[in-house]
């Protein structure tokens, strides 16, 4: 097995690219993927070889953002704020625009959803998304591009 140094480099910026595509926020991912790693480096010998590792430490980064959102209910629901920051590959450029797609995003199932904010906000390959999401990449990107077409009839409406 890889040491943990190497583990780190190789799948860091996997892991805030992640986190970045839920929080919308490079302060609160970052903080997220330091704890992320410490986790890991505390649950090593929990790990069984049974997924990637990538697949682990993005399961551990799920978790540790879950409990971040616990300690933190005050703060403005992630999901918004990251609709404010995204300049998602849409054909509408107005700051309305963006948003009223981000309010649509949100209103998609789950796993699409979650496709969704990974490829615009995490800006990730559809092959590391089926990873994170323990499916296949032909799976990502069919859902990826299902919730596009489904996102622009509802813009068209």
């Amino acid at each position: 097995m890889q040491s943990m140094d190497e583990i780190y480099r190789e799948h860091a910026q996997t892991v805030y690219r992640y986190l970045l595509s839920r929080t919308g926020d490079p302060d609160v991912s970052e903080e997220i993927t330091q704890e992320t790693f410490y986790l890991a480096v505390k649950g090593i010998d929990r790990f069984d070889g049974s997924c990637r590792i990538s697949t682990w430490l993005i399961a551990i980064a799920k978790n540790a953002l879950s409990a971040w959102r616990r300690k933190n209910p005050e703060t403005e629901p992630l999901e918004s704020a990251a609709a404010e920051a995204s300049s998602a590959e849409s054909a509408v450029s107005s700051k309305e625009g963006q948003i009223e797609i981000m309010k649509k995003i949100r209103t998609l199932p789950e796993d699409t959803r979650e496709v969704m904010y990974m490829r615009l906000l995490g800006d990730l390959s559809f092959r590391k998304i089926g990873e994170i999401m323990q499916r296949t990449e032909s799976w990502a990107r069919v859902t990826y591009f299902r919730g596009r077409e489904k996102l622009k009839k509802e813009l068209e409406k």
